[in-house]
């Protein structure tokens, strides 16, 4: 049988952080070698707090606040996307990169490439329009349901940017009430705040 001797001499050494490092390494170059790596993630710390970030070979799939519970987001990646899920911090460098850039005032709008498919239906078609809204801007639930051509489906237009996989990046954070109320958000409304309060001082 052949021997990955890489593999026996990561296992081999001590196990301290530095060996652990380089074993999970090691696991991510196999996996993404034999096209084993279906989902990729990391976090990373933001003026929102800490984000998970998840991406199949597609695209950006999943971003997700501490509060949604990072745990508990890739039990359901692994369920409804596939379980070859691995932490493989690499595969999201432009995310990260983006992302910085965005909470610096350095972006305005991301140009990585984006996974829908946690999303189906109306849900999805709302999510394609959301980066139609102006950095800096906002829409109020209604206009949104105007601009997808279904004006009555204002609790619909609701319930998409409640269930958006992609807060942040896909920016249902610019949807607010009619009466300019902030409305629910994932992130809970400090983020929002945040948010609207970053792309207004840019």
């Amino acid at each position: 049988m052949h021997r990955d001797d890489d593999l026996v001499a990561a296992l081999s050494a001590p196990v301290d952080e530095t060996a652990m490092a380089r074993l999970h390494q090691l696991l991510e170059r196999k996996a993404e070698q034999a096209g084993l790596l279906d989902v990729a993630y990391t976090t990373m710390d933001t003026p929102v707090g800490r984000l998970l970030l998840a991406a199949t070979p597609k695209g950006l799939v999943r971003v997700a606040y501490a509060r949604e519970d990072h745990d508990q987001v890739l039990a359901t990646l692994a369920d409804k996307v596939s379980p070859r899920i691995l932490r493989a911090p690499a595969r999201l460098d432009e995310v990260r990169r983006e992302l910085d850039e965005y909470f610096a005032h350095r972006r305005r709008s991301f140009d990585v490439p984006l996974d829908l498919s946690l999303s189906h239906g109306f849900r999805q078609i709302v999510q394609k329009h959301l980066p139609q809204i102006g950095y800096g801007q906002t829409r109020s639930y209604a206009q949104v349901a105007q601009l997808v051509g279904n004006p009555r489906a204002v609790r619909a237009v609701g319930t998409a940017c409640a269930t958006n996989p992609l807060p942040v990046v896909v920016p249902c954070h610019r949807v607010t009430r009619a009466d300019g109320s902030l409305g629910g958000y994932v992130g809970g409304a400090d983020a929002k705040h945040l948010l609207l309060d970053l792309e207004a001082a840019a």
